[in-house]
């Protein structure tokens, strides 16, 4: 300034003073949180608003019925369709599926119809050097994720707002953010998928091989003594990428109902009905050159007369994760050190060994358990360190408890039984009471700064029938399947000739149409679409069920009228909302043709929500009124910028729930 000509001095100083007042007005814009204002979200899958108030009613949820006497109690609406990546997408985007293109658990590619998990794709390497039996990878792989649109945490990024936000569904790998994060449900196992089981027996009337979520290994005792290995992931370095193995040997007591377990210099002792802690693996790729690493449990389910030995899936080492688990990277493995190994697969409850007879409702409840105690743990290490801005903690136990006893509080359910019931007709309630425990350590934490939030993303209902969408299709002329052909009915669109069929289900709640121009082999035209659509939705709304007279399905969507945004046009073209009580099979959610259109429910997954969304609301809490008279999901994410002073983007579709006037958001 010394050096500066005396004629320039004041207009640089008007200029200064000029620049320093914009930038104090830009930032008092860009954010209005002065660090005292905080935000707490309990996620809580699945939670019921008619069970949540049959227990506060009965006097067992003390804490919701205070914070619902204090704030308020609303039922919140879910996405379409109800589904759990779907509706917390919406959650976490502000956006319905047109937003977010996540439309269902399946999505499928129209150029080859195959299937492909929905939030996520794990890619191999593009390029490989391949030296005899050796397939050298060229540049790494990637995990990519398929949700679209910026979550709520990255906003808060841009104003400088802190957040943690810990298992979120539908955030795989997870987005990068200054944010503590871990991801959730769609976070596969080692193998790659939601979850592939082991079960190891001698037992020759049980049938060797693969069933849903699982393997069956058949194994020898010589003199009690069993060999075998845990099959890892695949070894992408080997033609072929065969699975990476490791070998375990098992000795068991001749006497006494108890084995000792070595695997990789480790050694554990299990009694028959015993889960063990952790254990830790390295599945070698390239002899000491490349590995992974993975954890699992094993539960030794009997040693005498026969062997039986069930392992868990083959987890992502949260200490040291072979994909991103966390944000930053290095999170996951903080949280270990802090509460010990913890399931990062992302549905951690084993409801297909459940569902297969591998486990038992006793053992699979003992599973749940620990589950929802490691949750419990990681919570307890967590929440006392949050000081400001937003804490997010999901819980997934309600959910996948209510998905596998609802059989036991619900007596028209074919799998009723009252023995089951007198036996395992508390644990929904149960469950509900500890997430009652965990609301009371959040409340006692509660101050005049803090917005607290209680949701699920939906709500529940019975599973009493299987409606087989592609049975009825078939049957209904909407799908030709080829003369010569010998049909399988459990086997993906076995037989279907693509060139006189017009309409396919595919995921839980899809319809697609065979449209020229879109599919591979596509034969409707577009001039033929809408009145297609039309009379599909017209004979299914129709439909009823020769053993109720029930309504089976009591609303379908033409996706393009209920999804808003660029991806609109690309999921399903017809959304179908199945009836309290019903839901599609599970083999015709894969394209298989089962034999009867309706059918009992006999799998112990018993309760559901894939339904019509407005039968199966979420729930929603506030220590704050709520004044939205129809809170919906997509309403939380301009709901959490609008508590820390952020404007509501225009692509979201929602409003605070806290504020009548949307002109104001």
């Amino acid at each position: 300034m010394r050096l500066m000509p005396t004629r320039f001095r004041p207009l640089t100083a008007v200029v200064l003073i000029f620049s320093i007042g914009l930038a104090l007005i830009s930032c008092q814009k860009k954010t209005h949180w002065d660090g005292s204002q905080k935000l707490i979200i309990l996620g809580i899958d699945g939670m019921d608003p008619q069970l949540l108030r049959q227990f506060m009613q009965q006097g067992r949820m003390p804490h919701f019925s205070a914070l619902a006497q204090r704030g308020s109690f609303r039922e919140l609406g879910t996405s379409i369709p109800p589904q759990s990546p779907v509706a917390w997408s919406n959650l976490i985007t502000g956006m319905d599926a047109g937003g977010h293109a996540i439309f269902d658990f399946i999505h499928r590619d129209p150029d080859t119809l195959q299937p492909y998990l929905s939030t996520s794709r794990i890619a191999p390497a593009k390029y490989n050097l391949r030296i005899g039996p050796w397939v050298i990878p060229i540049g790494g792989g990637s995990a990519q994720q398929l949700r679209r649109g910026k979550s709520f945490w990255e906003y808060l990024d841009d104003y400088g707002i802190p957040s943690t936000v810990y298992r979120i569904p539908a955030n795989f790998p997870p987005v990068p953010s200054k944010a503590h994060s871990l991801s959730g449900m769609g976070t596969p196992d080692l193998r790659g998928g939601y979850g592939i089981f082991s079960f190891y027996t001698d037992d020759p009337m049980v049938t060797e091989g693969s069933v849903e979520g699982g393997e069956i290994i058949p194994v020898e005792v010589k003199t009690e003594r069993v060999t075998g290995t845990l099959r890892g992931p695949e070894n992408s370095f080997r033609r072929g990428a065969p699975l990476a193995t490791v070998p375990f040997l098992v000795e068991m007591d001749p006497v006494e109902p108890a084995a000792r377990i070595s695997i990789q210099s480790q050694q554990f002792v299990l009694q028959e009905g015993e889960w063990s802690d952790w254990i830790k693996l390295n599945f070698s790729l390239v002899p000491g050159v490349a590995s992974v690493k993975g954890i699992c449990r094993f539960y030794l389910k009997q040693t005498h007369p026969r062997f039986q030995m069930y392992v868990s899936p083959i987890n992502i080492d949260p200490a040291d994760p072979a994909l991103p688990l966390s944000t930053p990277a290095n999170y996951s493995k903080q949280l270990t050190k802090e509460a010990g190994e913890f399931y990062t697969q992302g549905i951690a409850e084993d409801t297909k060994a459940l569902s297969a007879g591998v486990l038992d409702d006793k053992e699979f409840l003992e599973e749940s358990r620990e589950v929802f105690s490691e949750h419990r743990r990681v919570f307890n290490a967590e929440f006392p360190k949050y000081f400001s801005g937003l804490f997010f903690y999901y819980f997934s136990s309600i959910d996948l408890n209510s998905h596998m006893f609802w059989r036991y509080i619900d007596p028209k359910h074919p799998e009723y039984s009252v023995a089951g019931a007198n036996e395992f007709g508390q644990v929904l309630s149960d469950f509900y009471q500890q997430m009652d425990e965990v609301l009371g350590q959040v409340m006692a934490r509660l101050d005049d700064h803090t917005t607290l939030l209680v949701l699920s993303d939906h709500g529940f209902a019975p599973y009493y029938r299987s409606f087989n969408l592609n049975t009825w299709l078939l049957n209904n002329g909407y799908i030709t399947i080829s003369k010569n052909d010998d049909q399988k009915q459990d086997v993906y669109f076995a037989g279907v000739d693509w060139g006189k069929t017009q309409a396919y289900g595919l995921g839980l709640n899809g319809l697609y149409l065979n449209l020229a121009g879109r599919e591979r082999n596509g034969v409707v035209s577009t001039k033929q679409q809408d009145g297609l659509l039309a009379k599909i939705s017209q004979e299914l709304l129709a439909l009823r069920d020769p053993a109720t007279g029930a309504a089976v399905i009591t609303r379908v969507d033409r996706a393009r009228a209920v999804y808003h945004g660029p991806y609109a046009a690309s999921g399903p073209d017809l959304v179908i909302g199945y009836n309290r009580g019903y839901r599609a099979g599970w083999k015709t959610i894969l394209g298989a043709f089962p034999h009867d259109v309706l059918e009992d429910n006999t799998n112990p997954w018993s309760g559901d929500h894939c339904m019509d969304p407005d039968l199966v609301p979420g729930v929603l809490l506030s220590n704050k009124t709520i004044v939205a008279a129809s809170p919906a999901l997509t309403d939380i994410a301009p709901t959490i910028l609008s508590e820390f002073g952020i404007p509501r983007p225009a692509n979201m579709i929602g409003k605070s729930v806290f504020v009548s006037d949307p002109a104001s958001h």
